[in-house]
């Protein structure tokens, strides 16, 4: 046996295989930055806040992209992101009982991506393109439609609409939820089975997680029993999927995309998809490189047969080489270290190759977050635990192939074993310790270059596996738990004399000649921990003296927001962002909101509908103050200084109020700080302060406010019962709000400053306002 060894060791070698790289995308080290059910009591439905305060560290460590959940809101906050319920609501639209998604709000969203690109790291947006799901109001009110085609799962819940600017959600009822004109509606055709489709004969025509698209051209129709119910033309879902996907890359500014479970769905829609945002976004175009991977769990002729289907615009994860990691971690070192290099998928331009995910790692945990069992009925293989002794061998073989390697959030910090998981802070060490072997790894790849060398097999064996990125790096793996692995005449790429170090440590301070033509002698340590620095299974041999830190250039971020009635809400609860210019009217329209880099410039962009209208442009600073503004007809651009790290918002209006309403597009272009402390307070410097704008008929005369002016209390009656209110300045800036269970209360209002104010409370569907004065005695 052993001589067969030596005889595939004798052809690899003198094979020298090696695969070339297609793209600069596959040079990356993505962290996904989320675990199944996500969750941090310090950052509730804020997982965006606390990314954007991780980020330092990611970039500290060495990360190039950061792979984040679906930011689109779901079913409901208990969701982690792959129930999606309205594609163009991002955590700014009052729906199923709340604004935020799991993430945060659309501001907060906005902010981590600005934030990552700030250190100079890219964002990998997860994406569910196959089902929706959530029919309905939050009470799933209006969500049937009786003459759907029942696909035995969704019990007709096929009726979908959506609150806007032009029509926010009132209230809860049928009535309600089907008059919704939101962008985007869907109905019982749009998904399987309809008229001309079937359903649930394989994987992309049944209903796994909720209707199940169908992407096909006749897969359209209208609803039996929706009040907003618009014509639909063939290919629907799959013009309107791109034109959203297209909307989204511009808003958020994301970099490139994960997409989620793609053999539920047609490949040519896939390809469609793909191109489009490579070259169809106009200035947010990915182009060709753009970073994509889709979630195929297959075997390597599988995976394969989908990149090239896709025309190679997204590799995918590649679980035919992790299941043979898979295998070598069970194997308890009986795995024959040689299969490795032939598991691996033919088609490795864009390859993923990885560890752990979230699908492969659903543990059971105790009440403070430890690792207590598996819940194996749920996962996708066999999961690696981040304590066994030979995941930093599977690591250093993932991060030596191929591809852009992944790695899993709880793989690269400890939050399995201390008890921490669920109250730690991203930004202390201490209370998020990273796990030395992974932290080596990540800066052996980065800073000794894994990934401008060729990849070439050097040794193969039961026990050792020696791969090389040509002349950059030798790293050695084994699965022994013991034993050292002492390798005489390893052939490299180095000439003669050059001098190694084991950048792992594994080794000490020892050093290594190649000599007889490019060899050279190395040693790898086995997997009990009892090697320098306690390094398990890997070293990595390159020439002495390297010292450099990676690190990635900060980069701008653009992000472009539409100004239409059938996006944004403007419900009290909601930001209150979005809608068109009214027709003969003065009203603003509150725009976006950015967090900007003091001493740096923000840009604005104003691109309107009708050139011939003039339009003005207005930047406030955090307090809803004015600070720069312009006005003009057609394209309008100026660029304004920082002075502060923190919020801007965006405003609109019509120049005169004599002219017609309509859309626009505004841009902003900035720098955001690399360091945030997300607690800062945001204010909604909303524009729905007066009757006109907000459209939902007023009850003034139901609400009394005495005494009216008043230096310190105001007391409020009314008929019914008031719930959330708020008090707003003249500039739209929230000053007070609260909450009141009964018909009759007061507010102290001694701290605001003298001056005018509307009260604004929402009772039942209905606005009620009340201006009211502060006076000083």
């Amino acid at each position: 046996m052993k001589l067969f060894k030596l005889f595939i060791l004798t052809f690899f070698v003198s094979a020298n295989v090696a695969f070339g790289q297609v793209n600069s995308t596959n040079r990356q080290i993505v962290l996904q930055g989320f675990w199944w059910n996500y969750y941090n009591s310090n950052y509730t439905d804020g997982w965006a806040n606390y990314l954007t305060e991780l980020a330092p560290r990611l970039k500290s460590l060495g990360i190039d992209a950061v792979w984040i959940p679906p930011t689109i809101k779901n079913t409901g906050t208990n969701s982690v992101g792959y129930a999606p319920f309205d594609h163009y609501d991002l955590g700014d639209k009052w729906q199923k009982n709340s604004t935020k998604t799991r993430l945060g709000d659309k501001d907060e969203v906005l902010r981590m991506v600005a934030v990552m690109k700030a250190n100079g790291i890219d964002v990998i947006q997860d994406i569910v393109l196959n089902h929706v799901t959530g029919a309905g109001g939050a009470t799933s009110a209006g969500g049937q439609d009786p003459a759907a085609m029942e696909d035995g799962t969704s019990n007709d819940y096929k009726n979908f609409r959506y609150a806007c600017y032009e029509t926010p959600a009132q209230n809860e009822t049928a009535l309600n939820y089907l008059a919704r004109k939101g962008r985007f509606p869907k109905n019982w055709q749009n998904f399987y089975p309809n008229p001309s489709n079937v359903c649930c004969t394989n994987p992309i025509n049944s209903p796994y997680w909720g209707p199940d698209i169908s992407y096909e051209s006749s897969g359209f129709g209208q609803s039996s029993n929706a009040t907003f119910n618009p014509t639909q033309t063939s290919d629907y879902m799959r013009t309107n999927m791109r034109n959203w996907l297209i909307w989204y890359k511009k808003q958020v500014g994301w970099d490139g995309v994960r997409i989620d479970a793609v053999k539920h769905f047609p490949t040519n829609a896939m390809e469609d998809f793909l191109w489009n945002l490579q070259n169809n976004a106009v200035w947010a175009s990915g182009t060709d490189n753009m970073f994509a991977v889709g979630e195929w769990v297959g075997g390597t002729s599988e995976l394969d047969n989908w990149v090239n289907a896709v025309q190679n615009r997204a590799g995918t994860f590649d679980f035919a080489i992790r299941g043979a990691i898979q295998n070598m971690v069970n194997g308890n070192g009986a795995y024959d270290l040689s299969n490795i290099p032939g598991s691996q998928q033919s088609n490795r331009g864009r390859t993923v190759p990885f560890v752990n995910n979230h699908d492969t790692f659903r543990p059971i945990l105790s009440t403070d977050g430890n690792y207590t069992g598996w819940n194996s009925g749920s996962q996708l293989g066999t999961q690696i635990e981040p304590n066994d002794g030979r995941n930093s061998a599977a690591h250093a073989i993932a991060l030596s192939l191929d591809g852009a390697p992944q790695v899993f959030f709880e793989d690269v910090f400890n939050i399995g074993y201390l008890g921490n998981r669920y109250d730690h802070s991203p930004t202390v060490d201490s209370t998020l310790p990273v796990r030395s072997d992974i932290q080596n790894l990540i800066w052996c790849h980065q800073n000794l270059h894994f990934k401008d060398g060729a990849y070439l097999v050097r040794w193969q064996a039961a026990d050792a596996l020696v791969i090389e990125r040509s002349a950059k790096a030798l790293i050695g793996v084994t699965d022994s738990w013991t034993n050292w692995q002492n390798l005489d005449g390893v052939q490299t790429s180095w000439s003669d004399g050059t001098v190694l170090v084991d950048y792992s440590g594994a080794n000490g301070t020892a050093t290594r000649t190649v000599y007889g033509g490019g060899k050279v002698n190395i040693s790898i340590p086995p997997c009990d921990g009892t090697a320098s620095q306690g390094r398990r299974g890997y070293c990595v041999w390159a020439p002495q003296g390297i010292t450099e830190n990676y690190v990635r250039p900060a980069k701008a971020i653009t992000q472009e927001w539409e100004m239409a009635d059938d996006l944004g809400d403007r419900h009290i609860n909601s930001l209150q962002q979005g809608g068109k210019l009214p027709t003969n009217s003065l009203d603003c329209r509150t725009v976006g909101r950015i967090f900007a880099k003091s001493g740096s410039t923000i840009k604005l962009e104003l691109y309107p509908e009708i050139a011939t209208n003039s339009v003005c442009l207005v930047l406030l600073n955090k307090d809803c103050n004015p600070v720069d503004s312009l006005v003009g007809v057609g394209n309008l651009v100026f660029n304004k200084l920082a002075t502060y790290d923190g919020w801007y918002t965006i405003r609109i209006r019509n120049a005169t109020a004599t002219q017609a309403g309509q859309k626009c597009w505004v841009k902003a272009t900035y720098n955001a700080p690399e360091v945030v402390q997300t607690n800062v307070t945001k204010n909604k410097c909303s524009c729905s302060i007066t009757p006109a704008n907000v459209g939902i008929e007023e009850i003034n005369e139901q609400v009394t406010v005495y005494p009216n002016p008043s230096n310190d209390k105001i007391y409020i009656e009314s008929a019914k019962v008031i719930g959330d209110w708020s008090i707003y300045d003249l500039n739209g800036k929230v000053v007070e709000t609260g909450n009141a269970s009964n018909s009759s209360f007061n507010i102290d209002i001694s701290s605001l400053k003298e001056g005018s104010y509307i009260f604004v409370s929402e009772m039942e569907g209905y606005v009620a306002r009340k201006k009211i004065v502060k006076i000083t005695n």
